[in-house]
């Protein structure tokens, strides 16, 4: 596993597909991860690569949609303390169309359909109580198609990793098969 690259029971159940990343590039994503705004220069020397092979292999991955470098905030250095999961019943009109009402909400940061006890899971953040009561009880109740909302309020968060990806596991199936054609084995 690369430094400083998490893996976790999610990218343990994703399957694999036409990922076309070698060591090197697995190496490039990792130190970006670490420093998004990483020098080419940086990054050639600690790849051993040349600059302008950094450069060429940066701009393949992005042009694949296998890399995008961007700045992503802390919700509590920005004034918000408090993170919810919102559960929302729709009932009326489409989810899709209930769902892209709620991603316009400047507090939410993910909208998800789903299927169980509700039809679309929401996580969003607010700057207080009062914030949170405003926002559930006005704002994503006023909107057209919403039954009902299942809040969860977090306590404690323990895990907010917006640079989750599934590389490791990539390169692991890049690697095992490099190993099985050098040994002749299928």
């Amino acid at each position: 596993m690369a430094d400083g690259v998490l893996k976790d029971a999610v990218a343990e159940r994703i399957p694999m597909h036409s990922l076309e990343m070698d060591e090197a590039d697995h190496k490039l994503v990792s130190l970006l991860r670490q420093d998004g705004r990483m020098a080419f220069k940086a990054l050639a020397e600690k790849t051993g690569l040349t600059e302008n092979t950094v450069r060429s292999r940066l701009r393949r991955l992005e042009e694949q949609d296998l890399l995008r470098v961007v700045a992503v905030t802390d919700f509590e250095a920005a004034g918000f303390s408090l993170m919810l999961a919102v559960g929302v019943q729709v009932e009326g009109r489409s989810a899709a169309e209930v769902a892209t009402d709620l991603a316009a909400f400047p507090e939410v940061f993910s909208v998800c359909q789903v299927v169980g006890s509700h039809d679309i899971e929401c996580l969003m953040v607010a700057e207080d109580q009062e914030a949170v009561s405003q926002l559930l009880t006005q704002r994503l109740a006023g909107v057209p198609g919403v039954r009902r909302l299942l809040p969860a309020m977090a306590i404690d968060v323990l895990k907010n990793q917006p640079n989750w990806v599934l590389f490791d596991k990539a390169r692991d199936a890049v690697g095992e098969r490099s190993a099985a054609s050098q040994t002749g084995a299928a």
